[in-house]
């Protein structure tokens, strides 16, 4: 069964994971300018996210294993924070393996989510309280904002081919 939340999110983080999990670890840590996010670690800011919602919306802990991830939702992205993950541990390997699992768990909920699990409160990225109605509108935009900031890095001068 699709929801109007799973359609907008095979679209938006498809393309997305179309557009990163081809790259090198050359291209995935090059970085615009200082202070800007790389691609790799855009990746796996959108993985953080997903892991850190569902893991409010269904009240659990997240696991050991993905706490970094997790942590990349706002760490080095919406504060001054270092980023959780060196350059040199954003392999494509790292980076494929982030995405799947994410979207593993976000396909869970996604496809027919309970009228509980859309009214539930967590805390959004950015800091306010949203419903998981909120939740999931965000896991079907976010990954197609990072998309268009992954293509335009990739078409700056200076880009590893």
């Amino acid at each position: 069964m699709n929801s109007d939340f799973s359609v907008s999110w095979e679209l938006s983080r498809g393309r997305f994971d179309q557009e990163v999990l081809s790259l090198t670890q050359e291209q995935l840590n090059f970085r615009l300018y200082p202070g800007a996010l790389t691609i790799g670690e855009m990746a796996i800011h959108v993985a953080g996210v997903e892991i850190w919602f569902l893991s409010q919306l269904h009240g659990t802990p997240v696991p050991d294993a993905l706490t970094r991830i997790a942590q990349s939702a706002t760490e080095g992205v919406v504060n001054d924070n270092p980023f959780p993950f060196a350059p040199e541990e954003l392999t494509p390997a790292t980076v494929s393996e982030a995405l799947s699992t994410a979207a593993a768990m976000v396909k869970d909920v996604i496809y027919a989510p309970s009228d509980e699990l859309l009214q539930k409160e967590i805390k959004s990225a950015l800091g306010p309280i949203i419903t998981g109605r909120g939740a999931l509108a965000r896991f079907a935009f976010h990954p197609g904002y990072h998309h268009g900031q992954a293509y335009q890095i990739k078409c700056a001068p200076g880009f590893p081919a």
